[in-house]
């Protein structure tokens, strides 16, 4: 610090900082040093790529995940999650089961045996015993029950009737019922000594039936139970298909003269044949399935008169623990099944 006497300017001090004038030396001249300073920024060629500084500073996503949410990507990401649902807990196990079906042995002591678990499976007698009562309780139940469900749609269709939505109700509860709810209550139902439908029958003068300890009476008693429980979702597939009918093409048969039989099967029946078609396919499915209601009701008894396909495949592989032909069985299931909806689908489809 410099002590000047008062009313005297001090000396200024000889500047160090280097000048930018002309003369000075740099290049730029005074026009480079009045220009603005440029900061980095879309468009800028010289603006950073690294995604952590653009999400450090809250800027708008990098040009890779752009290129990801395009237009044409997005339906398939929103599908994504319903693919990688069925990879992990569908087709893995899908196709982990056909592996274990080539393996032999129980636990952990399986070893790889080929085909023999198939070649097995054509010379087991339990095995077409239970593909054999599958069949029957597919021949006749089925038939029966969409043939009830149809009429039961008719019914309830007709503006004659009363209170419909309630009779649409009371139509459609038996199939919101448990399956093993289900069973248990036909049990207690159908018992020879203490079972309510005996009681009815003696009303009658008609002898207590062995409902569940007959062979023959014992698939009836399942087939009893199955269409009770699925009649009335059937029923009410065929009321949508029938109020999805054109009035019009009634009036017209009208006119012509035709009645309501004739009616029916000019019209309804064909109108009707798309719905048809699924409830068969899926009634047949769900029958070559069956295992809830004769596992509660008689076990599979008696003398295996109710043994089915997935109740043998269950005794195998979780009672007996041997999960190779437990597998061989589900995929001779699978294969009984496609070939069975093949044929109804070429039979009672749509012909062009």
């Amino acid at each position: 610090m410099s002590l000047a006497p008062p009313g005297r300017v001090p000396e200024r001090a000889p500047d160090s900082r280097p000048a930018s004038g002309p003369g000075s030396g740099d290049p730029a001249g005074p026009a480079a040093a009045a220009a603005p300073r440029k900061t980095p920024g879309r468009g800028d060629p010289g603006a950073s790529t690294d995604p952590g500084s653009h999400a450090a500073h809250g800027r708008p996503a990098t040009p890779a995940r752009r290129r990801l949410l395009t237009r044409g990507s997005f339906p398939y990401l929103l599908i994504m999650p319903a693919v990688l649902g069925f990879a992990v807990f569908k087709a893995y196990p899908i196709a982990a089961s056909f592996w274990i079906s080539l393996t032999t042995g129980s636990g952990d002591e399986q070893r790889f045996a080929g085909l023999a678990n198939y070649e097995r499976l054509l010379t087991d007698p339990l095995f077409w015993t239970a593909l054999k009562n599958t069949g029957l309780i597919l021949v006749v139940q089925v038939p029966l029950m969409l043939g009830l469900a149809l009429l039961v749609a008719l019914g309830l269709n007709s503006t004659k009737v009363w209170l419909r939505p309630l009779w649409r109700l009371g139509v459609f509860v038996p199939s919101l019922t448990g399956l093993v709810a289900a069973g248990v209550m036909f049990s207690v139902i159908l018992n020879r000594d203490a079972g309510l439908l005996n009681w009815v029958l003696s009303l009658f003068g008609i002898d207590p039936v062995n409902w569940l300890g007959s062979p023959f009476w014992a698939r009836v008693a399942v087939v009893l139970v199955i269409t009770w429980h699925y009649t009335g979702y059937n029923a009410v597939m065929y009321l949508a298909g029938l109020q999805g009918i054109p009035k019009e093409l009634y009036e017209a048969a009208m006119v012509d003269g035709a009645g309501p039989v004739r009616r029916f099967f000019a019209i309804t029946l064909p109108q009707l044949r798309p719905i048809l078609l699924l409830t068969v396919v899926l009634s047949t499915i769900g029958t070559l399935q069956l295992f809830d209601e004769p596992y509660v009701l008689t076990g599979g008894g008696p003398d295996n008169s109710t043994l089915t396909v997935t109740m043998y495949l269950y005794d195998n592989g979780f009672t007996y623990f041997d999960f190779g032909y437990a597998s061989a069985l589900a995929y001779a299931l699978a294969l009984i099944v496609s070939v069975l909806g093949i044929i109804q689908v070429r039979l009672m489809g749509e012909r062009r």
